[in-house]
């Protein structure tokens, strides 16, 4: 795989021993691949990189521009060069150019006011929201709300991306449609299914009898005149900056709901871990520099083991969204077929990103990983303080078996009866938060986001578009308008579908 980019030649030389034979020639192993920042450690240990690996690795990096590149993320200029602007999220958090931090701050204190003017009633009994978004404009807010806001107690909040409306069903039956405030989040304001969803929630209210529907919405978007014309008042449209991409945006007002569910100094102290990663990753050497490791180790086991996916298992029920909201960050972000200057990528492109919550999943998938043929790069997440008052043998069988599957798959287990034989020799990482509050997630989401970074880097590639989901989407709305004759499956299936 690596043979058709030089910068991984080095890949080309033997595999590297196996993980025990790793461990029983390095005593320093655990220090060397082990960082620990911003409350969260992350152990890259039982992973085949090594320190021949590390330097080819760091040189791929350098022969990739990554320091030039990293330096226009942070100051600002063009990342998104098939767009022509630049990806600001961090910006958002404090980390960029002084001008967009500026307006960062100023858009957070329009954010902060509009909470505030709704914690004093302005808009009326406020005991629901209703956030209504897809994609990144609802996978981050959902993630962050059902993470930190589950004894929160200030607002019951529940996020609709789905168009179908069985997803709004649920949300209705939940709420008091006279209690209940719209949030409509899209960054152009004209996303199909969110602006649907929307219109539907408003007759809902109407049919409730609620006076002046339109007075109980929020617009979350960059585009606050679309916003404005759809009949949202100016003083209740929270604008962000055009780049800020959708997926990188929970930072920016599209983090209201969360902002408002967990309180402003919870999001305050969010941003505030987002930054403190930020600065590790721009000012860490690269052997010890989290989102770089990380990157190293994915690359790895895609360019020299072949390996098609990565696995995520949170092993802490309000982790629970974190694997999705990882599949929409890592591959939307690198599932492209094309280099910064156009051509072919040589060598594979993202990883696809699946996973789970553990327990849970060691009785559905774990199978596959200890005895399958074919080779998963695991990641363990998990939490040394529990999130509950119950009995403390709750909290320690479950860190017990995150910590069992780690060794499990790397030692693995000889017997004469192959059915019952483990291979071992199988990686993973575990990432160990000290405790789950708003700055240590923020770091971490800001780790997954800089390792994404790091990894479109080493591939050439730009992680800031996404025109693969666009010719989809036209087509859903050409078969709406009826005005355009498909091939003969899927004509039959309209056909069928809709007579």
């Amino acid at each position: 795989m690596s043979g058709s980019d030089p910068r991984f030649s080095f890949l080309s030389a033997p595999p590297s021993p196996s993980l025990e034979a790793l461990f029983a020639e390095d005593s320093d192993r655990i220090s060397r691949l082990s960082v620990s920042e911003q409350g969260i450690y992350f152990d890259f240990s039982k992973t085949h990189l090594t320190e021949s690996l590390l330097l080819g690795f760091q040189q791929a990096l350098r022969d990739a521009g990554f320091d030039q590149r990293r330096d226009d993320l942070f100051a600002g200029r063009i990342a998104n060069p098939t767009e022509g602007r630049a990806a600001e999220h961090s910006a958002e958090r404090g980390e960029g150019a002084p001008e967009s931090v500026a307006q960062a701050k100023q858009l957070h204190g329009r954010m902060r006011a509009l909470i505030e003017a709704i914690e004093a009633g302005a808009l009326g009994d406020t005991a629901h929201i209703l956030h209504i978004g897809i994609g990144g404009s609802a996978l981050g807010p959902d993630l962050l709300v059902d993470a930190l806001g589950r004894d929160s107690g200030r607002y019951d909040v529940a996020v609709v991306s789905n168009v179908d409306g069985s997803a709004l069903k649920e949300a209705f039956a939940r709420f008091d449609p006279h209690k209940t405030l719209i949030v409509i989040a899209s960054k152009t304001f004209t996303t199909t299914e969110t602006m649907l969803n929307a219109q539907s929630a408003l007759s809902w209210m109407a049919e409730a009898g609620v006076e002046d529907a339109s007075g109980r919405v929020v617009a979350l978007t960059a585009h606050p005149e679309r916003a404005f014309d759809w009949g949202v008042d100016e003083t209740r449209i929270l604008p962000f900056s055009e780049t800020v991409g959708g997926r990188y945006s929970l930072w920016s007002s599209i983090g209201f709901p969360a902002a408002l569910a967990l309180g402003w100094a919870a999001f305050e102290e969010m941003l505030e871990g987002a930054a403190a990663m930020d600065r590790h990753f721009r000012l860490a050497p690269m052997a010890h520099n989290a989102p770089i490791l990380a990157a190293f180790v994915d690359q790895y086991y895609s360019l020299a083991r072949g390996a098609e996916t990565r696995a995520v298992f949170a092993y802490d029920e309000r982790l629970r969204l974190l694997p999705f909201y990882l599949q929409q960050l890592e591959m939307e972000s690198n599932g492209k077929s094309v280099t910064l200057s156009g051509a072919p990528l040589g060598v594979p492109s993202a990883a696809i990103t699946w996973g789970g919550v553990g327990t849970d999943a060691q009785h559905a998938v774990f199978q596959l990983l200890h005895q399958g043929t074919r080779l998963v790069p695991v990641e363990f997440v998990a939490v040394v303080e529990p999130g509950h008052d119950l009995d403390e043998a709750h909290h320690r069988q479950l860190l017990g078996n995150c910590f069992a599957q780690g060794a499990a798959l790397m030692a693995g287990r000889t017997h004469e009866d192959g059915a019952r034989a483990y291979a071992g020799d199988r990686p993973s990482t575990t990432i160990l938060l000290d405790d789950l509050d708003p700055r240590t997630l923020g770091a971490l989401i800001a780790f997954y986001e800089q390792r994404t970074f790091a990894n479109a880097v080493l591939l050439g590639i730009n992680p800031f578009d996404q025109f693969g989901v666009e010719l989809g989407k036209e087509m859903a709305k050409a078969i709406d308008a009826g005005d355009i004759q498909f091939d003969a499956s899927t004509q039959a299936l309209i056909d069928r579908a809709f007579g």
